[in-house]
């Protein structure tokens, strides 16, 4: 399955494994992910809950997760602005199974 690219639809993206690899392959990804499902919802709150991400990752890392649809982003304009952000169908699916592979580990070290 090739997604092509919203922003210009000429440009055709990697096939949906190889952005799988690449949010599973980010050390943060999965963090932020978690984080959003443990109802941590804004970009400050997540910054202090998740030890040891810096501001500009954290960014980087909600703009891709938004980007792959395993985000999504509500901005409202109030004074000052708030965002946050919250799981979609398909996010929801990746903990569900990103906590199996952590029961599978829990699993495997205690046999």
């Amino acid at each position: 399955m090739i997604i092509k690219n919203k922003k210009n639809p000429q440009k055709t993206e990697k096939p949906i494994y190889r952005q799988l690899e690449e949010v599973i392959g980010c050390k943060w990804s999965v963090s932020v992910l978690k984080a959003v499902a443990d109802n941590v919802t804004r970009p400050g709150k997540l910054e202090r809950y998740i030890e040891g991400i810096s501001k500009k990752v954290l960014s980087e890392r909600l703009r891709k997760l938004t980007d792959y649809g395993l985000l999504q982003k509500y901005a409202y304009a109030e004074t000052p602005p708030r965002t946050e952000y919250s799981l979609t169908k398909n996010g929801k699916k990746l903990i569900f199974i990103i906590n199996q592979v952590k029961t599978l580990d829990m699993e495997i070290k205690n046999a």
